[in-house]
């Protein structure tokens, strides 16, 4: 049988291997994921056949999302300049499509689970967090995922993601899943939105979700708004009001700033027969499909980026977040325990001396004591029985309120513990220890160096795609 971490292993010399080809510099940031799978494998953070490496995408990555009917497969064939995704007013595509360059296989169409077994691609067993949300539904990776291959050059080094509309969508909690997932992962995220239903109000919902829980985030300048199929409203000549009625539905989601581009594909619009709006359309469609094009051409470089950004999060998480909320876990496990431990404790004393009470029996059963003290060998059987009794009374309780704790904690953010709060409350482990199993100074160190080893590779980075001193070969 092979072990996890031979599979680890493996799976990570063949991502040095296309590394080492594709992009060398991004190789040495595999040994600082390694060092944080030593901090995950002893805290029970992460699982042994998992690596902190395999939780993000290692190519450049675009992901195209928004409603039904939008234009996003249009946008993406256009793109390419190839027929590769289908198109049409309805919901033609309900899975999620991964597009990447392949010479020799252009326009083959592969099984979700092409991506979910392979740890190169930005989906690699994204079956486990589907399964978590929507039970059954993890084994049915090929009914979200598809993997289609096309020999475009726009795609050499990168990948492109079409999502399926995800409104009136009948797996919804899965779908949104994949849905933040992608966003997590992804360099630049192109949301559409369609010109051609000017009233947003009836997408609420879509808008809260690729809005307003966007804005807030660190990477939020890698989301590009963008109203597409803009060309339906030269026949009113009302772009101005189209565009402003979208930009005060997304302000009412918090979205003030930043870029909204209108934009519509050429080849499927609709003739402009006045030669003056048609020159304005175009001349607007053609400045923003340019910025358009080229955010997406800088995809590379934001790529190393977000991997060692990613890295140095990670660091972090696990210093100040995970370990310390762990901690807190166990602390609250064990003084429950505790607190169960003496309440039992007193509650059979008190039964005890009642029953004596009530019976009479109570000198009788102080004499008993006091002769044990006479007789070794009975005090001993006393005390062995006494002891297994009351080990078996704390062992049930803190088996029980960690039974408790892991059943609140599904329910909560904290889910993402439930693993390593299991190894820390093992019956092998004390109750008086407050720290969690495998964090410890050389783990603080670990995690530190990790950190100042993100701060040295953003400056690497800064050498090969800047010059700040602005001095001739420095």
């Amino acid at each position: 049988m092979v072990q996890p971490e031979n599979t680890i292993v493996k799976r990570l010399q063949s991502l040095t291997s296309h590394l080492e080809q594709e992009n060398p510099l991004l190789v040495d940031a595999i040994d600082g994921f390694k060092k944080l799978d030593s901090i995950g494998y002893k805290t029970g953070m992460i699982r042994r056949d998992d690596s902190y490496a395999m939780q993000i995408s290692w190519w450049p990555l675009v992901s195209v999302l928004g409603v039904f009917s939008a234009g996003k497969s249009s946008f993406i064939n256009s793109y390419l300049g190839a027929n590769l995704q289908k198109t049409g007013n309805q919901a033609v595509d309900d899975k999620f499509t991964v597009v990447c360059f392949g010479e020799e296989n252009d326009g083959r169409v592969l099984p979700g689970l092409a991506l979910d077994a392979d740890m190169r691609f930005p989906f690699y067993r994204v079956s486990d967090e589907i399964e978590r949300v929507a039970v059954g539904e993890g084994r049915r990776i090929d009914a979200y995922l598809q993997l289609k291959v096309a020999n475009s050059e726009k795609l050499r080094g990168k990948i492109l993601i079409d999502s399926p509309g995800f409104d009136a969508d009948d797996q919804r909690s899965s779908t949104l899943k994949l849905t933040d997932h992608i966003m997590n992962i992804s360099d630049l995220v192109l949301v559409f939105f369609d010109a051609r239903h000017p009233e947003p109000g009836a997408m609420q919902d879509t808008l809260t979700h690729l809005v307003e829980s966007t804005i807030n985030r660190a990477d939020s300048t890698k989301f590009l708004f963008i109203l597409n199929q803009i060309d339906t409203a030269a026949r009113e000549d009302n772009a101005e009001e189209i565009v402003a009625a979208w930009q005060r539905a997304l302000s009412q989601k918090g979205l003030t700033a930043g870029r909204f581009y209108t934009i519509y594909n050429e080849d499927a619009a609709l003739p402009i027969e006045d030669a003056a709006t048609k020159a304005r359309f175009e001349s607007k469609r053609n400045a923003d499909m340019a910025e358009i094009d080229q955010r997406i051409q800088q995809v590379e470089t934001e790529r190393a980026y977000r991997i060692v950004g990613a890295m140095e999060k990670q660091a972090y998480n696990l210093r100040d977040e995970a370990l310390p909320a762990l901690t807190h876990l166990k602390k609250t496990w064990a003084s429950r325990v505790l607190r169960f431990d003496a309440i039992v404790a007193a509650t059979l004393v008190v039964i005890v001396l009642g029953v004596a009470l009530a019976t009479g029996t109570l000198a009788a059963m102080f004499t008993f004591i006091l002769s044990l003290f006479a007789d070794p060998i009975s005090m001993l059987a006393v005390i062995v029985v006494l002891g297994a009794f009351a080990a078996g009374v704390h062992f049930f309780i803190r088996s029980r309120v960690a039974r408790y704790m892991l059943k609140k904690m599904a329910k909560s953010d904290e889910a993402i513990y439930s693993e390593a709060f299991k190894k820390n409350t093992r019956f092998f482990r004390s109750v008086f220890s407050s720290k969690p199993v495998g964090w410890n100074k050389r783990s603080v160190k670990t995690a530190n160096e990790v950190i100042e080893f993100a701060s040295e590779f953003v400056q690497k980075l800064n050498d090969q795609f800047a010059n700040p001193s602005g001095i001739k070969g420095g």
